[in-house]
């Protein structure tokens, strides 16, 4: 029900899962977050008017729309696949209708998310297990290295792989900061939860 309400609401067409058997080893199949996944995150993860979110992987832009709308940030979507990339126009061009102000502060590329320039107020980035951990590291020094403009940072993961969780914790500066998870779904599969992990400038 809520994927129906919250499409109508924003004005777009971002619901379709994709083979895993179409996708290559690195970057893995489109699987939009569920609305209801991101309502429980919201309830316990706030954003700013201010704030610069990126998403890598970004699909049809499910979630950049949602976060804009909701919040009124600015919000990046990174997509290697033309299509989805062409279709996240589209669905702009829609959100737009409703939402014209917004205009300015929603954008998206068509680009390898390890070749995305990170901007200097680029603060949240999300992933929803979007490729390997191989270029997940990429990313991540990419965002690491763009701490050189000191600021507050967080990674948002949703469904977590080992791989990625050991990386964060072993061998960058990042810390979990929160963990939120989806109580029914994770009763089957204790990945169905958000992590939170935070760097701090300590200004």
């Amino acid at each position: 029900m809520k994927e129906n309400y919250y499409e109508k609401l924003l004005n777009i067409n971002t619901t379709g899962n994709e083979n895993w058997n179409k996708t290559s080893p690195h970057n893995h199949p489109y699987q939009p977050t569920l609305y209801e996944a991101l309502d429980t995150l919201f309830e316990k993860y706030t954003l700013e008017e201010e704030d610069h979110i990126v998403d890598f992987g970004s699909g049809k832009g499910r979630i950049i729309f949602y976060i804009n709308h909701f919040f009124r940030c600015y919000a990046n979507g990174v997509e290697m696949n033309e299509i989805y990339y062409n279709e996240s126009l589209l669905n702009k061009s829609k959100y737009i209708q409703k939402h014209k102000k917004m205009e300015d502060k929603v954008n998206f590329y068509c680009n390898l998310s390890q070749n995305y320039d990170v901007e200097p107020n680029d603060n949240k980035f999300y992933f929803f297990n979007p490729f390997s951990v191989q270029i997940f590291m990429k990313v991540v020094e990419n965002i690491l290295k763009s701490f050189e403009n000191p600021r507050d940072m967080d990674l948002i993961i949703y469904y977590p792989s080992d791989e990625y969780i050991q990386f964060l914790e072993y061998r960058t500066p990042f810390m979990l900061e929160n963990e939120i998870i989806l109580e029914e779904l994770y009763k089957n599969d204790d990945k169905e939860k958000f992590v939170v992990y935070s760097l701090k400038a300590n200004f």
